[in-house]
């Protein structure tokens, strides 16, 4: 072999050991760039105009978030479906509220009445603030839709709403229509309330539904959850995610996952009809929105948190809530209805009112299924507020029963 000879493979060498640098280096980077296409969280301001984040206004509604005084038996709270134990969710597939006693999974109804369960799962409150934030980074605390079927718009409306759910909080001691009053004459009757509410709103007669619902509103707006791996990944740290976390968010994007889950909080906040089953707990269909079974898009942020899953929590884990999307595909394609038993389609819905974007979803294999976990992982942030007050002015156990 002469040098050229020598000298030539030597270069094909140092040109192939090259390319595998390369090619190792863009496994790392994600094929679309998705960090790139949502705005960054943290540049945007959670109140945008609202002007109800006083220190003041937010104690308040961190008292009343946590105050039992505000449920009909004085023994459920805000914080009693959406505890920071459970990142702001209660860890279960459907609630107990009025009559339970306990925290999180292990609440049980003590009362045995005829309340029964909340008809859905708990969302968590975590980064509500940014309820129905575009692509582009724009949203309107005005028109924020809430819940699973978007009945409600503000953070201030759905505040009010659970008192006022016989489930939830109201309970037997009061009609639903004299339920605020009452709350609020509860309220009158205790000095601190009267003082607080004077020196937030200014005013004599400050104890009203609108100010309740804004003074929670603005503690709930403070409850955020935006340093996630995802997010540091997102500002410029090219080490915040794994490989496998890289992988899923290709995969993520590549199978259409993002047409629904889209934007900085991976949410349209928009109705459609996957057709998850009905919840083996309760003695009813639940058709959602427009009785067509349409459920919002709920947020993907802080997930491994916030489990059980879908608006009902008939998924335990995420590796169950991925899978039903291949069997809701699967059915919208004609290919059956497979899966574990409990997740199969509900069979109220029909193929025809399954949402495009499930029958559009792309091939995910058991690679795909464990990498997009990996990557739902790196949407997780446990740095939040995490504080339980001692006491709440109305001298009940903060939270309720909930010990």
């Amino acid at each position: 072999m002469n040098k050229k000879n020598v000298e030539d493979i030597l270069a094909r060498r140092e040109i192939l050991l090259l390319l595998l640098i390369l090619i190792g280096f863009t496994s790392c980077v994600p094929d679309n760039n998705l960090g790139s296409d949502t705005i960054d969280i943290n540049t945007l301001d959670p109140n945008n105009g609202t002007n109800s984040n006083s220190t003041s206004m937010v104690e308040l509604g961190r008292q009343l978030f946590w105050d039992p005084v505000l449920s009909g038996g004085m023994d459920v709270a805000c914080v009693s479906c959406h505890h920071p134990d459970f990142a702001y969710a209660d860890g279960r597939a459907l609630p107990i509220g009025v009559g339970g006693q306990g925290l999180g999974p292990q609440r049980i109804d003590a009362v045995n009445d005829n309340i029964g369960l909340v008809g859905r799962n708990s969302p968590t409150i975590l980064n509500t603030a940014f309820n129905g934030l575009d692509e582009n980074g724009n949203f309107n605390p005005v028109t924020a839709p809430m819940f699973w079927d978007n009945r409600a718009q503000s953070l201030e409306s759905q505040a009010i709403q659970p008192l006022l759910s016989f489930e939830e909080m109201r309970g037997h001691a009061f009609d639903e229509t004299v339920a605020i009053d009452s709350i609020v004459a509860r309220l009158e009757a205790i000095p601190e309330y009267v003082l607080n509410f004077n020196n937030v709103f200014g005013n004599n007669s400050s104890i009203n539904s609108d100010n309740i619902g804004t003074a929670i509103a603005a503690f709930e707006r403070t409850i955020l959850a935006t340093d996630s791996p995802f997010d540091r990944f997102q500002a410029g740290d090219n080490s915040a995610l794994t490989n496998a976390q890289i992988r899923g968010m290709n995969t993520f994007q590549r199978v259409g996952c993002e047409d629904c889950h889209s934007g900085s909080m991976f949410s349209d906040f928009e109705l459609h009809t996957i057709g998850v089953p009905d919840s083996p707990l309760l003695n009813e269909t639940d058709s959602g929105a427009n009785g067509n079974y349409e459920f919002r898009t709920p947020t993907l942020r802080n997930l491994p948190q916030t489990g059980p899953y879908f608006h009902n929590g008939v998924a335990g884990s995420l590796e169950e809530t991925i899978r039903f999307y291949i069997t809701a595909r699967n059915f919208a394609n004609n290919n059956g209805n497979g899966g574990p038993e409990n997740l199969k389609i509900n069979p109220n819905v029909n193929r025809n009112q399954l949402d495009n974007d499930i029958r559009n979803l792309g091939p995910i294999n058991n690679n795909n299924v464990q990498d997009i976990i990996q990557f739902l992982h790196a949407l997780n942030d446990t740095n939040f507020d995490k504080i339980i007050p001692t006491s709440v002015p109305s001298g009940l156990n903060p939270g309720g029963n909930i010990n």
